[in-house]
Order: C-alpha cells, then structure tokens, then sequence
C-alpha cells in the first residue's frame, strides 16, 4: 500500500466521486488541439488564438465538469476554464510544456518555463500531472535523464504536500509504426516495465495515469480490430493482469485520443478481467468530435454539441467506471 500525508488523502477526495473513483475530463491538450483546430478552419496552427484556445477549453470545462469528479487544464491556456468549472469538480493542473525538445533525441520532456507547483496550488490545483514519454528500450542515458526529471518533480511535490499524478505515454524506439501491429504487440511490456518504474518509491509519484496496455484495433473479436491482431480477447485480459499486478498504486486509465467507443471497450475488457484500476482522465475521447463545430460554427455552437453528445459520452463512461473501477482509498494508508 502507498503511504499518503492527511493533505494529498483530502486533495485526493476532492477529485475522486462519492465512491472514490477518480471519473475526470482532460482537457489540457496545447499543440494538439491548435493543429485540430487550425485543421479545421483551414489555417495555420499560429493563426489559432489564445482566445480561441481559451474559450474552447472553458466550454469543455463549463459544460462537463457537473458531470465529472475532476478536470485536468493547463495553466496556459486553462486557468479562466479551472474557473468556470462545477463545484464537485476538483482540478488537476498540467506542469509539462506541450511536446518534447526538438533538438535532443529520446523525446526529453520540458516544464512550463515560468511556472511551479508552488504557482499551481495558487491557481487551486488539487494535484500536479505531469506527462512523459516513455519506453524502456530507450537509450539508458536518455532515460536517466528522464528519471531524473520525474524524482525531481516528485521531489517539489512532497514539499508542497500535493498530490502527484505522472503519466507516461510509449512511443516506438525501433522504427515501428505507432498504428501498426508491431508497435502492438511490443506496448503492453512498455506499459507494465514504465509501470514498474516509476511505482519505486524515489519518484514520490502518487496516482499513476497509464495507457490501456494493448491497442484495441489488434485485439481479435473486438469491435474496432477490423483485420489483423496482435491478441485474441483472453490474451488481452492476461495482459491487463499482468500489467496491473507490478503496482500497489492507484492507478488510472487514459484514453490516448481514441474513440469513445474504443476506450469504453477497453475498460470494459480491463474490467472482465478484474484489474483493479482506479477510475480514468479521459480526454479527447469526450470531445475531440466537437473540434469542428467549434472551427466552423463557434463557441456557442461547441457548447450545443457538448450539452448533448459531450454529456452523452462522459455519461456512459461513468457507467462503465460503475461496473468495475474500484476506490483509489483502497490502495493507500
């Protein structure tokens, strides 16, 4: 069991349901959703304004939170967003900068240059989340870098006595295709050994945020695996276990910008298999779909499609957390 400080148990509380089941929206994209929306409009990412990116970001959060028990924003663009949210939502505020360095290989991650944890409970942050890329057939001398980066920022967490949420995302580092079967077949070891790591006690990390560990387009019988598979349904549900079983952490899923419907079957399967997983922060899966009303028809337009589509999928994804997600408090002491 993780040991917790009286203060992050209660930071914890106020992002977690009655239940103790961690059912937030994420909504801290940067460079992403500039791309999508400069996509959409037909026009340059610099073109798409920090107003835009504001008041895309406060819709989300005005019109989802009443339905979620947290949100997660950035300080960049999100802090008028952490604003507008509902009361029963708790707020997790983004450290990282968007992206990785460009000019250093191993995608090394950066913070935000002119902000601290200190900053962000100014804001009302009840956690800190941080996003890594990560995999551990990465050049050791990249991930010592890493590590270092993540003990360093577990560090200023303990000291401020918040909470600490690390999310490590895989990324091929053989020339594989990300949406191949390859990649596939190699991301639940990613998963389990980026797991096993950062739950060693040097990190201070608290609630892990981790990726689905087999991509749902390769599992055989699924709903979205359309061709060939890397696993059938009972390989899958092995490799859920297996993952979950290297820590005693809370933990949650991320939705990795999938569909909605692919990441509700991917919990589902986690839950017949029985992992004890702690909730999700579910991003672009919510919304990613409203990005071209907002590009073509506008704020008011995006807060329509998101009181009704937005809401119908957060809602069903907190039917599925109720089936199986268990309370973070179970793991901690």
């Amino acid at each position: 069991m993780t040991q917790l400080s009286a203060k992050k148990r209660v930071h914890l509380e106020k992002l977690a349901n009655k239940k103790g089941i961690i059912a937030a929206a994420a909504m801290d994209q940067r460079g992403s959703l500039q791309k999508s929306i400069a996509k959409e409009k037909g026009c340059e990412p610099s073109q798409v304004t920090f107003q835009m990116m504001a008041e895309f970001k406060t819709a989300v959060s005005k019109v989802l939170t009443p339905y979620a028990s947290a949100i997660l924003l950035d300080p960049e663009f999100g802090l008028e967003a952490a604003k507008q949210r509902a009361k029963n939502a708790g707020l997790l505020l983004a450290y990282e900068s968007t992206g990785y360095e460009q000019n250093t290989p191993g995608r090394v991650p950066r913070l935000i240059p002119n902000w601290t944890v200190s900053k962000s409970i100014t804001a009302g942050a009840d956690a800190i989340k941080i996003l890594l890329y990560y995999s551990p057939f990465e050049d050791p001398k990249v991930n010592d870098i890493k590590h270092a980066w993540v003990e360093r920022i577990g560090a200023e967490c303990a000291i401020h006595d918040i909470p600490y949420f690390l999310e490590f995302v895989g990324y091929p580092t053989g020339g594989e295709d990300e949406k191949g079967v390859a990649f596939a077949k190699l991301k639940p070891e990613i998963v389990k050994k980026s797991m096993e790591e950062f739950s060693k006690d040097r990190y201070r990390v608290d609630v892990l945020k981790v990726e689905v560990p087999v991509n749902m387009k390769f599992v055989k019988g699924a709903h979205t695996c359309k061709g060939e598979s890397a696993y059938d349904k009972s390989e899958a549900k092995a490799l859920f276990q297996k993952t979950a079983a290297v820590t005693k952490k809370p933990f949650i899923y991320l939705s990795a910008g999938v569909s909605d419907d692919e990441f509700r079957e991917s919990l589902e399967l986690a839950i017949e298999s029985g992992v004890n997983f702690n909730g999700v922060l579910c991003g672009r899966a919510t919304w990613k779909e409203g990005i071209p009303v907002y590009a073509k028809s506008g704020v008011a337009a995006l807060e329509d499609w998101l009181s009704d589509r937005g809401v119908q999928n957060i809602q069903a994804l907190n039917k599925v957390l109720e089936k199986g997600a268990k309370p973070w408090m179970d793991k901690v002491r």
